[in-house]
């Protein structure tokens, strides 16, 4: 019996592999496909199996996760990005990437047992029921929200639902302390994916772009024609710690940036089907400098358009070798809201490049965790270290060399800071510390200006010092930590009061890649 528990799992997987087969031809209307009749002996072997199991076998046997494991087990003996989604998931995941939910529209923490808004999303359901970032949210219809440990999913059911049905919400305001009851119809909430997007200075713009989701396109689309406007000369592209997302939208963006006929990205599936797709004559931003932001994070639909630009000669790549994903999904039903991300194909950069970094069938662990591979072989902070392949080398049409085989290397590299970072002590409890103190001091902050803010933001030292009392730690920072810390205290309460984009406003004026972009932005234009 135990042998059977044990291989059991393996033996579905095997039968299942023809399942996801079926699934994945059903999936797209492919004229030429052939289909597996239902006479078909491995899908009769299938059937048999699943019921010896459900009838005959010793056990009660909960089928459903067993085959959920067999499916797993199965993917990760392909590569590492063809994944398992269960249904219980897709919700989720999908509206991540659809860049929308429907809900009341918060972010929310707990703090001291209390359900606390941290941030009304801009013209969401609750902003247009007069919530505020510091309400305690108490009760919503008859389900208690303070007193208790709440579990984010218990919360997150509660609150979300089905658009326009409403929840009836009891809050308690501490700035103005007082119950207000409030009735919040619940609507489509957008999920941004540009973080940020201003103006460095007076000629050089800044747009974040955290992922590739289906609303991405047009608002990078707003942010550019929004800095345009502004003045923008140059533009700096944010996609350090960007994974990924959609290929046609990394695609409608990186034609925002190349001229007419240039190729973009091509893909090659297992029958040798080669699609290539070319900007068109669209792009607004073709000519004018764009410098690219990469690191170990960037990946994906990231790369594709690093590699569109470094391979055709346009912007410049600055940062560290990217994460190094060339294989493409798609989605595929199974039938039961489940579904499979199924590598159907490899994407090459326009000279021809992958950049698909090696991996093995013995388990994914290794290779999302190569960072610290990297860390230790020293190409973080030393562009030497990055190891090349020569028999993967290309060339772009002006005659720059590039490498294959693992990620994007940038044209321009810069280390990482190992001295940057405020250590795990203070940077776990340091959000803490602003949220309080801030919620202790929200009329104060309420009509605070930013230029202000970001001028004389305690010039005394007055909310440092109460931070360092408050942390309740003997030994005081010093030096570097010290000048750290504040910076980092300052940068954390602008996001507090004035949102995100003031945020890192403040955080890149110490940021390396940045600062060797306004570097690289003042140096002469050379013609070739």
């Amino acid at each position: 019996m135990n042998k059977l528990k044990t291989y059991l799992p393996i033996i579905i997987g095997v039968c299942i592999a023809i399942g996801v087969l079926i699934g994945s031809y059903l999936n797209f209307n492919r004229s030429t496909t052939t289909f597996l009749g239902l006479n078909n002996p491995n899908e009769a072997k299938i059937k048999r199996l699943i019921n010896y199991i459900q009838y005959d076998y010793v056990d009660k046997v909960d089928t459903d996760s067993l085959l959920d494991v067999a499916i797993k087990n199965m993917l990760s003996k392909l590569d590492p990005h063809s994944v398992y989604l269960p249904a219980s998931q897709r919700k989720q995941i999908d509206e991540q990437m659809d860049g929308k939910f429907v809900g009341v529209g918060i972010q929310f923490l707990m703090f001291k047992d209390s359900l606390t808004v941290s941030k009304v999303i801009p013209n969401g359901p609750s902003a247009k029921a007069g919530l505020l970032p510091g309400d305690r949210i108490l009760l919503a219809d008859k389900d208690t929200l303070f007193g208790k440990k709440l579990k984010n999913a218990f919360i997150i059911k509660t609150l979300k639902g089905e658009a326009d049905t409403k929840v009836a919400l009891t809050i308690y305001r501490k700035s103005d302390n007082k119950f207000i009851k409030t009735t919040v119809t619940r609507g489509e909430v957008p999920i941004k994916s540009v973080d940020a997007f201003y103006m460095l200075n007076d000629s050089l713009g800044y747009i974040k772009l955290n992922k590739f989701t289906s609303t991405s396109y047009s608002e990078f689309k707003s942010a550019l024609s929004q800095l345009k406007q502004e003045g923008m000369k140059s533009l700096v592209f944010d996609l350090r710690g960007n994974p990924g997302g959609y290929l046609q939208v990394a695609n409608k963006i990186a034609d925002e940036f190349l001229e007419k006929d240039k190729l973009i990205v091509s893909t090659k599936n297992k029958g040798g089907l080669i699609e290539k797709t070319f900007a068109t004559s669209s792009g607004s931003f073709e000519k004018a400098p764009v410098y690219v932001l990469i690191d170990e994070g960037s990946a994906s639909a990231s790369e594709i358009i690093a590699g569109a630009l470094q391979d055709n000669d346009r912007g410049t790549i600055i940062g560290r070798r990217s994460f190094g994903k060339g294989l493409v999904q798609r989605e595929m039903s199974l039938g039961d809201g489940s579904s499979v991300r199924l590598t159907t194909a490899r994407y090459y950069t326009p000279t021809g490049r992958s950049i698909q970094k090696p991996y093995n069938h013995k388990g994914n662990k290794g290779y999302f965790n190569e960072l610290e591979k990297r860390y230790h072989n020293g190409e973080l902070v030393n562009a030497d270290s990055i190891k090349v392949v020569d028999s993967l080398k290309f060339v772009t049409p002006k005659g720059k060399i590039v490498y294959g085989g693992g990620g994007i290397v940038p044209d321009v590299f810069v280390s990482i800071d190992t001295t940057s970072f405020v250590n795990n002590y203070h940077f776990n409890y340091i959000n803490n510390f602003i949220f309080n103190y801030v919620d202790n001091h929200r009329n104060e902050f309420k009509n605070l200006d930013f230029a202000d803010f970001n001028s004389n933001f305690d010039t005394d030292n007055a909310i440092y010092n109460t931070y360092l009392k408050d942390v309740k730690r003997k030994k005081l920072p010093k030096g570097k930590l010290k000048t750290q810390l504040k910076f980092y205290l300052k940068a954390l309460f602008a996001r507090e009061v004035f949102g995100e984009n003031k945020f890192y406003e403040i955080y890149n004026q110490k940021d390396a890649m940045i600062n060797k972009v306004l570097e690289l932005n003042k140096a002469p234009k050379v013609t070739l």
